[in-house]
């Protein structure tokens, strides 16, 4: 990313808006917004600044581990409006178990960036199954979306998408999934 072009793009976008960026309130939003974007809302452009910690599964029963609530922030691709909400990340371990704080970094890394909602949703998803092997993972996701409600239908609403793979794909397992997240 590129820090400089980011906040020449928030000046071209207040002198386009016809804002006074010499008064008081507006004279450092442009590098305000550009530091937002490049270091909070975006991070996820960038490589990943964690280590995907793992450890020996010697249980190998097909007992599900779930981390619901985990806060979802995200910018809509089609408008650079954010969404929000909650998301539920749940596997069945195979030979690795992980550290329950990297479900809640993956879930933050790959919802930092202009996206859809469905495909995070599935780059969460093959995140997971790519670190841990697991017998199954599920992602579900709730999220309310301001491009939405700020224009257009101008409503609010819940969007949920959800992804399966490997067990969780199987009746028994995806409702008790469904059912928990």
């Amino acid at each position: 990313m590129d820090y400089e072009k980011i906040k020449e793009g928030f000046e071209k976008l207040l002198e386009g808006l016809e804002v006074d960026q010499a008064s008081n309130h507006f004279c450092q939003t442009a590098e305000r917004a550009a530091k937002t974007w490049y270091q909070d809302l975006c991070i996820g452009l960038k490589p990943e600044n964690f280590r995907f910690t793992t450890f020996e599964n010697k249980s190998h029963d097909d007992s599900l581990v779930m981390l619901q609530n985990i806060p979802v922030h995200s910018l809509c691709a089609h408008h650079l409006l954010p969404f929000t909400g909650e998301a539920s990340v749940a596997y069945i371990p195979s030979k690795k178990l992980c550290g329950l704080s990297k479900l809640s970094r993956t879930v933050n890394y790959y919802s930092r960036k202009p996206q859809v909602q469905e495909k995070l949703t599935q780059e969460i998803l093959h995140r997971l199954e790519a670190e841990l092997q697991p017998q199954g993972v599920g992602v579900l996701i709730r999220a309310s979306h301001m491009c939405m409600s700020l224009r257009g239908v101008h409503h609010s609403g819940q969007m949920t998408t959800y992804s399966l793979g490997g067990l969780l794909t199987q009746e028994r397992f995806r409702e008790e999934f469904l059912r928990s997240a």
